[in-house]
């Protein structure tokens, strides 16, 4: 299969993972979408892409985790926080409870937030995580107990 074509397959197959993953990370839906696409372009301009499933979805979620973090390093954005907490305005339950999760996410070291979101969000295996996070699966299961409290308000993936 061609390199553009395998590209399509896996844009496919991963495009959804990717946004939900990009979205929490960056903490913005536009710049996901956005780095969702280079992610693509870096897929459909690779000359090597790996042989099975697991090791194309490893690759294809640290080279979005590595745009992330040029992302968060260029703009110095972290996430969206309401610049006035004290105001009140009437929000539906689920703005609340996506703000809680924003405000816990933006409290975690980077790599326990990128641990957890690409096993909570994306749905990535212990395995997985680790090799696109360079760690051992030992280190993995070490950063999501540690998150774990912000589990409660993900929906299993």
């Amino acid at each position: 299969m061609a390199p553009i074509a395998d590209a399509e397959s896996l844009f496919a197959a991963h495009q959804v993972g990717l946004l939900r993953y990009l979205s929490r990370a960056v903490g913005h839906h536009d710049t996901a979408r956005d780095l969702t696409q280079d992610v693509f372009l870096r897929i459909a301009g690779s000359q090597a892409i790996p042989a099975t499933d697991d090791e194309r979805r490893v690759w294809i979620f640290r080279i979005a985790r590595n745009l992330a973090i040029d992302h968060q390093r260029r703009h110095q954005v972290r996430f969206e926080t309401p610049a006035n907490p004290d105001t009140e305005v009437v929000q539906r339950a689920g703005q609340d409870t996506s703000a809680a999760v924003n405000e816990a996410l933006a409290a975690l070291d980077p790599l326990d937030r990128d641990v957890f979101l690409m096993r909570e969000v994306a749905g990535l295996s212990y395995a997985e995580v680790a090799t696109a996070c360079d760690l051992t699966v030992a280190a993995v299961r070490s950063r999501i107990h540690r998150a774990r409290p912000l589990r409660a308000g993900f929906p299993s993936a």
